[in-house]
């Protein structure tokens, strides 16, 4: 009887010892880089394997904490009402630059099958304003990433 009771406390939100998306950058990052990749409602192997990528070399993890880490961003993004959750987060453990070189990993995410989709372009352009990147910044993150990539396709709004 304990154990169900204890384990019932466990699933509450805030319960148990894992960490959670609205006090761990990591997961914050990785719930955000997972919902522009499911914005189109078309996930591509390609999208996936550039996920872990990202996560793997952002956060230097591998294996199984990689898998970890990749599945609770997506778990913490497909329970999220909004991005406010998970921005908040960002907001407070990045300073301007690092605000900045995340968005620049957003667009890597959206042109990682080689396309830009309006509705990934447009959560980016929330993502960068709930964390504070000026509609410059978006822009040149933007253009910068599309310029290295082999077939970059797409128009956004900004142009």
């Amino acid at each position: 009887m304990f154990e169900r009771v204890l384990s019932f406390l466990k699933d509450l939100p805030g319960g148990g010892a894992g960490p959670r998306a609205d006090d761990d950058a990591r997961i914050a990052a990785a719930a955000l880089l997972f919902h522009v990749m499911d914005a189109d409602g078309i996930r591509q192997d390609t999208e996936w394997e550039r996920f872990k990528q990202i996560l793997a070399e952002t956060y230097a993890v591998g294996g199984e904490d990689l898998d970890r880490l990749a599945r609770a961003g997506e778990k913490a993004d497909n329970e999220a009402v909004d991005l406010y959750t998970f921005t908040s987060v960002l907001k407070r453990h990045l300073d301007a630059d690092g605000r900045r070189a995340f968005v620049t990993l957003l667009w890597e995410m959206v042109y990682a099958d080689g396309e830009l989709h309006e509705l990934e372009d447009n959560v980016v352009w929330r993502v960068a304003e709930l964390i504070g990147v000026e509609r410059r910044d978006r822009i040149a993150a933007r253009q910068e990433v599309a310029a290295r990539m082999p077939v970059a396709r797409g128009a956004s709004s900004d142009e």
